[in-house]
């Protein structure tokens, strides 16, 4: 049997992604890849970890106030547990990590697989309409909810947008902000604005906060 949350295969393909701070445009091609169909939830982060750090309790609810470190840590116990090699190498001290492109193992989806999964081929800002789709501000009565619980998109992809932010593999701007990773996909308690494909958000690694959860990806081999 099969040891995570449900995978969606992402078919490949390029995406444009933007930098509204800077006006840079860039192409990125994406391969085929496996996509949590939603966000971890705390019910496996407990089961894998032994821990529920979220300051809402409920085992369908996203797992939040978790680091983008804490993420890559459950990513590799996920991946012993599966019996996958482990796509991360970390330090003792956890100061540095290698991405092992090779292995199978659960991992963070990269900025680019995010966006064009969240697109699912289509070029507006958002895939369907907002209250239909996400729980943020506008709808959330300012708390999380259920993963689930708003229509996907057209690839079976729930909470792409609102409930949680999600922490992506990347480095924003390692020039202007050093080691702060990408943040996508707005939370229950942001303005529509938020929640738009393109919207990129950027923290520091160790940064914890109710509306930070994470998704889960997996490379898959050719055929």
């Amino acid at each position: 049997m099969d040891v995570g949350p449900e995978m969606t295969t992402v078919s490949g393909g390029e995406v444009t992604l933007s930098d509204r701070r800077t006006e840079r445009t860039w192409n990125v091609p994406v391969v085929t890849h496996l996509l949590g169909s939603t966000p971890v939830t705390q019910s496996l982060y407990a089961q894998v970890i032994g821990q529920r750090p979220s300051s809402s309790a409920g085992d369908r609810l996203p797992v939040e106030s978790v680091s983008w470190w804490d993420a890559v840590r459950f990513c590799n116990a996920l991946s012993v547990q599966a019996g996958f090699a482990p796509a991360y190498r970390l330090d003792q001290d956890r100061a540095r990590i290698a991405w092992e492109t090779s292995a199978q193992g659960f991992r963070l989806p990269t900025e680019a697989e995010w966006e064009h999964a969240v697109r699912a081929e289509t070029t507006g800002p958002r895939y369907g309409h907002l209250d239909d789709i996400a729980w943020y501000r506008g709808n959330s009565g300012e708390q999380i909810h259920d993963v689930g619980g708003k229509a996907p998109n057209a690839w079976g992809l729930y909470d792409m947008f609102g409930n949680v932010w999600e922490w992506c593999w990347d480095i924003y701007d390692s020039e202007m902000y050093g080691t702060y990773r990408v943040l996508r996909g707005g939370g229950w308690f942001d303005e529509q604005w938020s929640c738009r494909a393109s919207v990129r958000r950027r923290s520091h690694p160790t940064f914890r906060i109710d509306d930070v959860g994470f998704r889960l990806a997996r490379s898959i081999s050719s055929p």
